[in-house]
């Protein structure tokens, strides 16, 4: 699986499927009135391929939880098939703007109740534990426990070691996807690999913990 956003040249979806590529997450929005001008467009471009889609939200501090949810879905437009995520990290450009535990569990609990399913939930284990980024020094200010209602969502990890740490509050549910390279390249293939993914300038890599046929149950929301 890979995730993309428009800042990455696609060239042909098609490509990417024969890269052993089954799915695409695709950014859609990013706090309350940004709208990934890529996204549409590319939608069924990478359907047509054979390719998973999925769709996620880069959240920030500036607009509630609720109102963030709501312009994601209208812009997402999701099927039954979309996976939907929250990107839950520092906003490295505007510390201050970062997406607070508060607007996060208001995000992902609008999604519920306006799909019927939870979004999966990206997040670096240090921020969601509250501990200090190891470079910036950034905090996620809180940290998240079993009991919020963003536990109950799929974790999608990054970390970017041999495996993956799993978050105090997933501890018991482990990870569903891992994005366990960023931005490979040609001339910077993603650890452990030995092929690029064709047809895509670069890209993050995630894998899916679990087969196949799992991994098309999980993403209609029915594992």
């Amino acid at each position: 699986m890979v995730d993309i956003s428009r800042s990455v040249a696609v060239s042909d979806f098609r490509q990417v499927r024969q890269s052993n590529i089954l799915a695409v997450i695709h950014k859609a929005t990013e706090g309350g009135d940004y709208a990934d001008t890529a996204y549409a467009g590319r939608r069924p471009q990478a359907e047509a391929a054979g390719l998973l889609w999925g769709a996620y939200h880069f959240g920030t501090g500036q607009s509630s939880g609720e109102r963030q949810a709501a312009f994601f879905l209208a812009t997402a437009r999701p099927g039954p098939q979309t996976l939907l995520a929250l990107d839950l990290e520092a906003n490295d450009n505007n510390p201050a703007n970062s997406m607070t535990l508060e607007q996060a569990e208001a995000f992902v609990r609008t999604v519920g109740e306006r799909t019927g399913h939870l979004p999966v939930v990206y997040v670096h284990p240090t921020w969601a534990n509250g501990d200090p980024l190891p470079v910036s020094g950034l905090s996620f200010g809180a940290r998240i426990t079993p009991d919020s209602i963003l536990a109950r969502c799929g974790l999608w990890v990054a970390d970017y070691h041999d495996s993956p740490e799993i978050p105090f509050a997933w501890t018991a549910t482990g990870w569903r996807l891992w994005q366990y390279a960023a931005d490979e390249n040609a001339s910077h293939p993603a650890y452990g690999q030995t092929n690029i993914v064709r047809g895509l300038s670069h890209c993050d890599r995630n894998l899916y913990n679990g087969d196949a046929t799992s991994l098309y149950r999980f993403w209609r929301g029915a594992d």
